[in-house]
């Protein structure tokens, strides 16, 4: 594993979609270790590096679903923005619902924004990048996140 790449946790149930952020991610001119998690309880037990994630590098920035089996990404992201030690990381609402409920909730949470996925491939591959641009090359991340 690359000590200098910026660790990205794609946290989805559809397979598809994990699919094409890997593939467009893969294009980036920036080194990436993409990690993913298909479920809101798999995820937890990465961020907290739990039974097989023992050694599993913190994410310096989480793309997170809200509609998931066992755990959605509303209680991901509560339980996240809880926690000391993961609070800080970055989080990326990347999901099909454009409900303002669900928009005011994950701000109220502490999401970092929010994004409805687009239908079409090419306008979610469009996405990809531009969330790849701008949290990658633009923003500073917070440097405890690495830790």
């Amino acid at each position: 594993m690359l000590t200098d790449a910026i660790t990205v946790l794609l946290v989805d149930d559809d397979p598809g979609d994990v699919d094409l952020t890997r593939e467009v991610l893969e294009e980036a001119k920036i080194v990436l270790n993409l990690q993913t998690a298909h479920d809101g309880v798999e995820a937890m037990a990465y961020l907290r590096r739990e039974g097989r994630y023992t050694a599993a590098v913190r994410p310096d920035l989480i793309l997170l679903d809200l509609n998931m089996p066992k755990k959605d990404g509303r209680e991901v992201l509560a339980e996240l923005k809880r926690d000391p030690v993961l609070r800080h990381i970055p989080v990326v609402v990347l999901t099909t619902s454009d409900d303002e409920v669900d928009i005011y909730k994950v701000y109220d949470l502490g999401a970092s924004c929010y994004i409805t996925k687009p239908v079409g491939l090419e306008q979610f591959a469009r996405v990809i990048r531009h969330i790849e641009t701008f949290w990658f090359t633009i923003v500073q991340l917070p440097p405890e996140v690495r830790r």
